[in-house]
């Protein structure tokens, strides 16, 4: 039997949380991201994997988007987003970060780079 790795049930009423409170950053892309509206991908937010929840996740590309904002640039929380990548690339799964900064200040550069990162 494989273990489901994916929207653990433990971890559900803490994604419906996160997703009705998403940041302002979150919210924005969201716009962008949700109905397939990027390159036809559908993607999901504050979806968890293990028992990380990530801020956006395309299952067709094995793709992860994460925005960070200044408490991300806290060394002990770096320190912490870097082990949380490694153990999700370890699932072949590709994380790409992104500032919160960027996505206000660069979206169509934000959404290029979500593209490029596409497999197929």
């Amino acid at each position: 039997m494989k273990k489901q790795i994916h929207n653990i049930k433990a971890l559900e009423s803490r994604r419906k949380y996160l997703r009705s409170h998403l940041t302002p950053a979150e919210a924005f892309l969201w716009r962008h991201l949700q109905r397939s509206q990027l390159a036809g991908r559908k993607f999901r937010r504050q979806h968890s994997i293990m028992y990380f929840i990530v801020d956006f996740y395309c299952p067709r590309e094995k793709l992860i988007i994460e925005l960070d904002g200044q408490y991300h640039l806290n060394p002990d929380v770096a320190e912490y987003d870097a082990y949380r990548t490694e153990k999700l690339e370890e699932l072949g799964l590709k994380v790409i970060r992104f500032e919160n900064k960027m996505v206000f200040d660069f979206l169509p550069s934000v959404l290029k780079e979500i593209e490029d990162n596409f497999r197929t």
